[in-house]
């Protein structure tokens, strides 16, 4: 399947210049959003991992799916003060300030192996603040996935440790 059909670029969105790729229109298509989840569970079945750790709002929505495909459990990160238990967080900056996420510091075991699954990789910030909230828990990263990669905006570059798999590149 040609998943980039299936995925609407909108212009000028949020600003002028940027041509925002949204994934609601491959979300709402039920046999699309399927082989999507199906071709990522493909790729990245021979990782060998526990976990899937996803960043709000859409790395839960790509992550929970693909953790059920891979039969492992998901473990949300969230912005700073929206986890009810003990986190850690780390602080990230975003194209206009900065901000933070956290995760439940009982939420990975040290040596537990994770994968960090996110809608889109574009310049790599929240990845990295992810991959170093995994790191303060001790845990092992076994790689990313995204649905979407922005190669234009370097990301992959800025994360040369981590073995990165994506479904669409632009």
């Amino acid at each position: 399947m040609d998943f980039k059909e299936k995925i609407r670029v909108i212009e000028d969105f949020p600003q002028p210049g940027i041509r925002f790729k949204d994934i609601t229109t491959l979300l709402k298509d039920g046999k699309a959003f399927r082989a999507a989840i199906d071709e990522m569970a493909e790729q990245l079945k021979d990782k060998e991992v526990d976990l899937i750790v996803g960043p709000e709002a859409r790395g839960f929505v790509v992550g929970t799916p693909l953790a059920y495909a891979l039969g492992v459990g998901f473990i949300p990160v969230r912005k700073a003060g929206k986890l009810p238990a003990e986190t850690v967080e780390t602080a990230y900056s975003l194209e206009y300030g900065k901000d933070k996420l956290a995760i439940h510091k009982d939420a990975i075991q040290p040596g537990q192996r994770v994968l960090i699954v996110d809608d889109l990789l574009a310049t790599g910030g929240t990845v990295n603040a992810t991959l170093n909230l995994v790191r303060q828990l001790k845990a092992e990263v076994a790689g990313a996935a995204f649905v979407i990669e922005l190669t234009y905006l370097n990301g992959r570059e800025k994360l040369p440790d981590l073995d990165i798999f994506t479904l669409v590149q632009y």
